[in-house]
């Protein structure tokens, strides 16, 4: 099953709540969970938020789980680093490779880290899988935040999801084509997937460029406004 993020947004029990509760209700979870030093708190923050996406929402479990594999592969590693390379301290584990070992502090770090940013995925999911981007964006220019910070936003979303689409698209050839049928093969797959993936970004970086200024850009992108319905 392939994920469209904005297709779920699209297409959920909450995509007609208010978006700037929504949004509220985002900022000021994500601020208590970062201020809270409390690793029950942020189990209790992800388990809730979950049940409020898979509940509530009705969002596939499935959709939400490739939601978070991206960002959870990242934490996951960014922890490793944090546990086994910095902080100070009693030692607790000598790996025995080049003088690698585990403290006290780094095991804190990398613990508390991991399960903050394990409490804020959910919250920032259940804006994203509820809120279709083109109401986000509204709601960030209501609420006056700088237009060069919400055309970046703008722009980063869309270019993220052509690249998933090119990668998808390139994947399913290079499958086609036997290309991950070894180890070995998988490698040489995945080095030139990543280096096409540099040159069309490269290309698309200006193609997109050309098809601003194809269309009158002037520095400032307009912003969908939804509207108001008549009761």
């Amino acid at each position: 099953m392939k994920f469209d993020m904005d297709y779920i947004a699209h297409h959920n029990a909450l995509t007609e709540t208010n978006p700037y509760f929504k949004l509220f209700l985002t900022i000021v979870l994500l601020i208590v969970t970062l201020a809270i030093d409390n690793l029950y708190f942020d189990v209790i923050v992800f388990v809730v938020m979950s049940l409020v996406i898979l509940s509530i929402a009705k969002i596939d479990y499935k959709s939400y789980l490739k939601f978070l594999s991206l960002p959870m592969a990242f934490l996951v590693i960014t922890c490793i680093f944090l546990i086994f390379f910095f902080g100070k301290g009693d030692v607790i584990y000598e790996t025995g490779i080049w003088s690698i070992v585990v403290t006290t502090d780094s095991w804190h770090y990398g613990v508390y880290t991991f399960m903050r940013v394990l409490g804020c995925l959910p919250c920032l999911g259940f804006l994203a899988l509820t809120t279709p981007i083109a109401k986000i964006i509204n709601c960030l220019r209501k609420i006056k935040i700088p237009k060069i910070l919400i055309e970046i936003a703008l722009l980063m979303y869309n270019t993220i999801f052509i690249f998933l689409n090119e990668i998808d698209t390139m994947q399913k050839a290079q499958e086609s084509r036997l290309g991950y049928h070894s180890y070995w093969s998988s490698i040489k797959s995945l080095a030139a997937l990543i280096s096409i993936i540099f040159l069309r970004s490269l290309d698309k970086s200006e193609t997109l460029q050309y098809s601003l200024d194809s269309r009158g850009y002037s520095g400032e992108l307009p912003v969908y406004e939804p509207r108001k319905r008549d009761d």
